[in-house]
């Protein structure tokens, strides 16, 4: 990863983006790819495609999602105190102490999801209160006050930042997907450099969160030949995971090529085949009934978009403190940008009856 990959993927990670409320993150992507693309556009939910038009090949969509979990503010109470629900899979178990924003129409406003203190808990109050138990602090005195400051319906993330660990590895909040979207926009840069055949649209989707919403809207509209999703998968090598949920995946293992419903054999051959040829470490995760990304909305668009996911392993997904490896972020773009620059080796992409 060299210094202007770097600094992208941090003021990505570092500007706030929750599900619903995207137009901040999308817009430093945006102003990324414009760089380089032929074609930069958006839709009236704001998601965002970039452009590489090629010269008579497939056309391949490389997807990631810009939305990140968080809270809204459900209601004010008297004593100005921020209730809460969550938006996406928000973990109760990691929520109450953190320092959270608020992202009110006049500008951020900070506070802390409230924690009683160790010392004045009873014994029977360890069991974690759910998200809609929990409330934010930020020192109104009370309603009039807070509501001078932030409405119902704003949304909330957490504040953390992203920070670097030990060699290659970082941590921080929304690499799930900050760090596919990063991938999308630098598979482009890696096409429009090489000059491929294949039209590459690079997608960077909204309300993934929620249920793919933004992939249906995109997969309707573009129409691709096939279509890569770039999204976090489950590193599984940390202690104390249960047998049952473990998977082959190892941070710093390269990429996971996901095998199993709705990913497309012919796309999986494929990148297995480029990352062979290429000798870029990847590893297969097997799938069973849904992916939980954007495949599962792209792939039923139209006629069927045949899609495949890639899989950056992630440490403590859905959490303030995600740790992906760099290397990995590396070789995702190198498979991906090898995949649209050989795609048309591989069409039709149509499973034979």
């Amino acid at each position: 990863m060299d210094d202007r990959q770097r600094e992208f993927l941090f003021e990505l990670l570092e500007t706030p983006s929750p599900t619903g409320f995207e137009a901040a993150g999308q817009r430093v992507w945006v102003d990324y790819v414009e760089a380089f693309a032929d074609e930069v556009r958006t839709d009236a939910y704001g998601n965002a495609v970039a452009v590489h038009e090629g010269s008579g090949g497939p056309e391949i969509a490389v997807t990631g999602h810009a939305d990140e979990i968080g809270f809204v503010v459900r209601r004010i109470d008297d004593d100005g105190f921020l209730h809460l629900s969550r938006v996406g899979g928000t973990d109760k178990t990691v929520s109450r102490g953190q320092h959270v924003t608020v992202h009110a129409s006049d500008g951020p406003v900070q506070g802390v999801i409230g924690q009683t203190a160790i010392h004045l808990r009873k014994k029977d109050e360890d069991e974690v209160a759910d998200i809609t138990e929990q409330y934010v602090d930020v020192g109104a005195e009370d309603r009039d006050e807070a509501t001078e400051l932030v409405d119902v319906g704003d949304p909330i993330t957490v504040s953390s930042t992203v920070e670097d660990l030990h060699g290659s590895r970082l941590t921080g909040r929304a690499m799930d997907n900050r760090v596919g979207v990063w991938t999308a926009a630098e598979t482009l840069r890696r096409a429009v450099e090489a000059d491929v055949d294949a039209t590459v649209y690079a997608v960077s989707t909204v309300q993934e969160e929620v249920g793919g919403n933004g992939a249906q809207m995109v997969g309707f509209d573009l129409e691709p030949d096939a279509a890569v999703v770039v999204d976090v998968t489950h590193a599984t090598d940390t202690p104390a995971l249960p047998g049952k949920k473990k998977i082959d995946v190892d941070l710093g293992g390269g990429p996971s090529v996901r095998r199993g419903q709705p990913d497309h054999p012919v796309l999986v051959d494929a990148l297995r085949t480029v990352a062979s040829d290429e000798e870029i470490d990847v590893q297969l995760e097997a799938g069973s009934n849904t992916t939980l990304t954007d495949a599962n909305s792209l792939f039923v668009q139209r006629g069927g978009i045949p899609s495949v996911n890639v899989g950056i392993p992630t440490r403590y997904m859905h959490t303030p403190t995600e740790v992906v490896d760099a290397d990995d972020l590396t070789a995702t773009i190198d498979l991906a940008g090898a995949f649209v620059e050989r795609a048309g080796e591989f069409t039709p992409y149509r499973t034979s009856v």
